[in-house]
This record gives structure tokens, sequence and C-alpha cells, in this order.
């Protein structure tokens, strides 16, 4: 069951669709659920809502298997996506994989206080989750942002996917901040990227590749049990994210 509904964003002055979704017997059993946000969330659950027509059609998924979990979809806002997404302006590692000086970024911080300080206080109240089992997900600037949320409320979301991140918009800044947090109470944290994330441009691809790796090597120090998956020919784009969401699910989501 999926249900959508508008919440406002105080820090950035606007209302913002909200997507959860609810396991089969969420209204049959008095029990509580473990919660994973997820960034994104037109293309989280739906092909239909989805921008560019291709979710990780995560409603149908979940319904199958019965996994017991509430998953939060924020929408993005498609306007300012990469300055919510990254908490600092674009670096020097950037320029390199671009190949020009962007201005975006800077609004990460506040995002992300927003999930904690409003979203989830609200999330928590509405349902019946487990408030201690928080986990989040995401994909491009979706997984740079989850592991900035890591690093900024590590007590909270104790278990982060970070899905062909693109880390390198922040990649400076973003290893600075990982070698000085203290992570340890993060139990699980994955990672993975696709040899062909920029497709025809190899020395991109081998780019990525290299900034994804960078940061595994400073979490696996901190944290115990990081996964880390380079997946041969996989490209930056939905098909091949749905192809492996559901292992990543269940990296998340099982019972210790």
């Amino acid at each position: 069951m999926l249900e959508i509904f508008p919440v406002y964003i105080t820090p950035f002055e606007q209302e913002r669709l909200i997507r959860v979704y609810l396991p089969k017997n969420y209204n049959k059993e008095n029990k509580r659920y473990p919660v994973l946000y997820m960034h994104d969330g037109q293309n989280v659950f739906r092909d239909n809502d989805a921008i560019g027509g291709k979710s990780l059609e995560l409603e149908n998924y979940l319904d199958e298997i019965g996994l017991e979990v509430i998953v939060v979809g924020i929408d993005q806002n498609s306007e300012d996506r990469k300055n919510e997404y990254c908490p600092w302006v674009s670096g020097e590692y950037s320029k390199k994989i671009l190949g020009y000086t962007s201005s975006e970024g800077g609004k990460g911080t506040e995002y992300i206080d927003f999930i904690v300080n409003e979203l989830k206080p609200f999330i928590d109240n509405k349902y019946l989750t487990l408030k201690d089992r928080t986990a989040m997900a995401g994909i491009s600037l979706g997984g740079l942002i989850s592991t900035f949320a890591a690093c900024r409320y590590p007590h909270i979301f104790t278990r982060v996917a970070a899905v062909s991140s693109a880390f390198y918009r922040n990649q400076e800044e973003l290893e600075k901040l990982l070698k000085s947090s203290d992570l340890s109470s993060i139990e699980d944290f994955y990672l993975d990227c696709g040899t062909k994330e920029a497709s025809g441009e190899a020395l991109i691809s081998k780019e990525f590749v290299a900034s994804n790796n960078s940061i595994y090597e400073i979490l696996r120090e901190k944290i115990s049990n990081v996964k880390f998956e380079i997946i041969n020919d996989a490209e930056h784009n939905y098909f091949f994210f749905r192809e492996r969401f559901p292992k990543i699910l269940s990296f998340l989501v099982s019972a210790k």
C-alpha cells in the first residue's frame, strides 16, 4: 500500500510530495516496522510516476516478497536536486570529472536536517515505526547525500546504501568529513559502482570507480560491516539500478 501526501520543508519554504510504502499486513498486525528513507522518491515505487518512465518498482517487489519494512520516498525537486543532494559546492575533483567548474551544491545540510528534525518525527508519530531502526539509501547524488547523513547523524541512520554514487561532486570535503566522523554506531554500509557508469566515456567511468573506491577505503576502516561491489558493465540508469536493488534491500533490512 502506498500513501502519498505533501509535507512542508521549512528550510526551503516549499511543499514536497512524500511517498510511504506500508507492508501488506500493516493494518492487520499490531507490530512496529523498521523504516528506510530514500531520495528521488518519484523513482522509487512506480514506473508511471518515475522521471524517465523507469523506477525501482519497489511497491510491486515488496508486496510480492512480503518484506516487512516501511519505505519513505522523498520526491526530488528536479530544478534544485544538485543543490539539495550536495552538502558543499562542487570541488576540484568534480571539475576533473565534468570538465568545467560548477557552482552547484550547498543545501545538503538543510535537506538532511529537515529529514531528521521534521520528517522523521512526523513519520514516527503517524506510523508504527521502530524509531531506532532507521536506514537510508540513495542513488547517484542520493548516495552522496546518504553518506553525508550517516556522518551527520550516525546514531540515527545505522544502515546505509549508496548506489552508483556521484561522490565526485563533493569528493574532497566528503573524505575529510568521513575521516573525522565517529561512525562506530553504524551497523551496515553498502556501496556499489558500475564499470560503465558514464556509458561510452571510458576515462570518466574509470574515475567514477576510483572515486567510489576511495570512499570505501575510508569507510572500511571505521565500520565493521561494509560491502563494496564493482559491477561489470553496469551503467548509470534505472535498468541496472532496478536489477540489483532487491539484494541491497535484503542487506539493509535483514534482521540481526
